[in-house]
C-alpha cells in the first residue's frame, strides 16, 4: 500500500511538474506502481493476503466470545438472590 501512495505523489509531482520530480524519468515515477503490483501478486501466490484474512476473522471471533463471555458473567453475578 506503500508503493501505491507513494507512486501516486510521484505521478502527481510529475504531471503537475513539481519539484525534482519533474525532471525523473517516467520510468522511475512508474516504478512503485510495478513494485506494488509485483507485492500483490506475491501477497496472493503466497497466502500472505489469505492468512492475514483470517488472523483478522479469528481476533473479530475471539473478541466477540470475550465480550459475550463478560455479558454473561455481569448477568450471572447481578441476578437478584
Amino acid at each position: 500500500m506503500y508503493f501505491l501512495g507513494l507512486g501516486l505523489v510521484l505521478l502527481l509531482a510529475k504531471w503537475l511538474e513539481y519539484g525534482p520530480v519533474a525532471g525523473w524519468s517516467w520510468w522511475w515515477v512508474l516504478l512503485p506502481f510495478f513494485l506494488t503490483a509485483a507485492w500483490w501478486s506475491w501477497a496472493d501466490y503466497s497466502g500472505y493476503s489469505k492468512r492475514k484474512a483470517m488472523e483478522r476473522e479469528d481476533k473479530r471471533r475471539d473478541d466477540r466470545r470475550a465480550r459475550t463471555k463478560q455479558a454473561l458473567d455481569a448477568t450471572y453475578h447481578n441476578r437478584p438472590r
